[in-house]
């Protein structure tokens, strides 16, 4: 199983190295040192972490879409149609074009919450060596 450093784990679970460090120390996670005689806690036991420590919002009746990701509004540009909405949803920026009515009708403004609802029918993934796959 790949192993990630302390930092690394922090970084991909939006939290701080020292909240790593806390849950390794209560047993949250499991540490154990590396090759190099650093930290590390398990790939997969990180990623059930993150699964189980994830609070999904309730499910909307009526959508099909399960990608929901809630953060503040950044940036709003806008014309007299068309409005690039920026969102910073934890460590994530959601970016979404949207006609200018559209953001007069939601009230979006700088810093109101909103939810970005993401359905794709194409998501492409990328590792860290930059290979893709579709």
């Amino acid at each position: 199983m790949p192993q990630m450093r302390i930092s690394e784990a922090a970084r991909f679970l939006g939290v701080s190295d020292d909240t790593v460090r806390r849950w390794t120390d209560n047993g949250t996670l499991t540490a154990k040192k590396d090759s190099a005689g650093r930290l590390a806690v398990d790939g997969l036991e990180l990623a059930t972490l993150a699964r189980n420590q994830s609070h999904l919002q309730e499910h909307h009746a009526g959508s099909s879409a399960r990608n929901r990701f809630v953060g503040l509004v950044t940036g709003i540009t806008a014309d007299k149609v068309m409005a690039q909405v920026e969102l910073q949803c934890g460590p994530f920026r959601v970016v979404s074009l949207m006609s200018s009515e559209a953001v007069r009708e939601l009230g979006l403004e700088l810093g109101s919450v909103a939810t970005a609802v993401v359905k794709a029918t194409t998501v492409i993934i990328e590792t860290p060596q930059g290979k893709s796959l579709t």
